[in-house]
């Protein structure tokens, strides 16, 4: 598999060998220890899937005090994948990586724990699947506005359809506080 390294440290984008003819194709979508000599040393606890039709916008979330690394994949369809870096005290804090996945590319992205994480669909329609290194809880969620102008995530649609909860979302700065005083 090809490794790509981002800007943001721990945060990789990974591009998995696939083999394919006439039949169709197979692919290894998680080893263990090829994943963990990458630098990928958390141990995964669920899977989770989603399905959205085009422009749907989930995100930016994360969880408060026990942050979830994210391995995502897109099985069909295509979607605008961002990690936020919300490490209290690393270099790149509030800074974004994005990155195109597709059922078609098969691209990875590894998404550490202590980031916000979102998606958008380009496509009719996308399913979505990622692994998670903490088991989710409803009580510890928290999420960060879409369209932050401190992050200005440059978002490949202009009216996102969101749910309640993410049309809600604070900024930044609203809760950059709280978060280096123990969120993440």
């Amino acid at each position: 598999m090809k490794v790509i390294k981002t800007k943001l440290k721990d945060c990789v984008i990974i591009e998995p060998k696939v083999f394919g003819d006439e039949r169709g194709f197979f692919m290894e979508t998680y080893q263990e220890e090829r994943y963990f000599n990458i630098g990928i040393k958390e141990r995964f606890v669920q899977d989770n899937r989603s399905s959205s039709t085009k422009h749907v916008l989930r995100g930016l979330h994360f969880q408060k005090t026990k942050p979830q690394g994210k391995l995502v994949t897109v099985t069909h369809g295509e979607v605008f994948d961002v990690a936020v870096d919300l490490r209290p005290n690393s270099e790149t804090f509030g800074q974004y990586e994005a990155v195109i996945l597709s059922g078609e590319n098969k691209t990875q992205f590894y998404v550490p724990p202590g980031f916000a994480h979102g998606f958008c669909v380009l496509s009719e329609s996308a399913e979505f699947q990622y692994k998670c290194t903490d088991y989710y809880d409803p009580n510890d969620e928290s999420g960060l506005k879409w369209n932050d102008p401190r992050i200005s995530i440059q978002w490949p649609i202009k009216k996102p359809i969101l749910s309640e909860k993410d049309e809600i979302q604070p900024l930044l700065d609203e809760i950059e506080n709280d978060i280096k005083l123990g969120w993440v």
